[in-house]
């Protein structure tokens, strides 16, 4: 087999892979920008960048609340 045809088959192959995780990677951040949207996190002000949440948590003298968790299924 020449090698561009085996170079271009090696292409395929991985861009084949690499789709499915791309669009599971966008549902999830979907999902995630959806849950930053519910109603009870506009209950509280709540910080979602963790750098915002030491500076706020150091001039308030309160500890951080910390919540962390991770979809693996798209």
């Amino acid at each position: 087999m020449p090698r561009n045809i085996l170079a271009g088959a090696l292409v395929a192959l991985l861009v084949a892979i690499a789709a499915p995780r791309v669009r599971a990677e966008e549902t999830l951040e979907q999902k995630r920008d959806q849950k930053l949207q519910s109603a009870f996190l506009k209950q509280a002000p709540w910080f979602t960048d963790y750098d915002k949440a030491r500076a706020e948590a150091k001039s308030s003298g309160k500890p951080i609340f910390a919540y962390f968790t991770r979809s693996y299924s798209p």
